[in-house]
């Protein structure tokens, strides 16, 4: 029993061991699933954000035609580095409204002004209630609105450059 008891400490140390190489070694998903994809936008309201945009309803979401939800804020720096992806889908023809979060509406001027601004209107979720209630867990994130007002997909984090041609796919397939 004695001698058991001396490799106890060992075998431990092998199992933690064999547990953290196996999580190394096995690929990492990155791809995060939105439960809400698929389903209709809550019903919301939100006020301005911005001094020269309108305020944000989810009615004006079910358009007919699929639009780009950015959700973002002043005080976010991957907002920042998003914003000429998003200038450039402007460019492209894309639609895209926002919500901007936690925020007072100077300092979303203050955005707008040095970054630019993509969004035909944006509403003001002063609590987050509207960006949790469509599964949003961070700034900054986007949906593709179908034109019934239905999630039709999540991304996740910035748009980058190289996220472009999926993004715009993703919205011609919207369609």
């Amino acid at each position: 029993m004695r001698k058991l008891l001396i490799w106890l400490p060992l075998a431990l140390f092998a199992g933690f061991f064999i547990l953290f190489a196996s999580g190394l070694l096995k690929p990492d998903d990155r791809v995060i699933t939105s439960k809400l994809v698929g389903k209709t936008l809550p019903v919301f309201t939100l006020p301005a954000a911005a001094s020269d945009r309108p305020p944000l309803a989810s009615t004006q979401l079910a358009t007919g035609r699929p639009r780009l939800l950015n959700i973002f804020a002043s005080w976010c720096v991957p907002c920042a580095a998003e914003a000429p992806q998003l200038m450039a889908l402007k460019e492209a023809g894309v639609e895209i409204d926002a919500i901007a979060i936690r925020d007072a509406r100077p300092d979303v001027d203050r955005f707008l002004q040095r970054y630019g601004n993509p969004y035909s209107r944006i509403g003001l979720d002063a609590r987050s209630s509207v960006q949790i209630a469509i599964g949003s867990s961070g700034v900054p994130e986007s949906f593709i609105i179908d034109g019934r007002g239905r999630i039709a997909y999540q991304h996740i984090g910035d748009i980058r450059a190289d996220d472009l041609p999926m993004i715009l796919q993703r919205l011609r397939d919207t369609r």
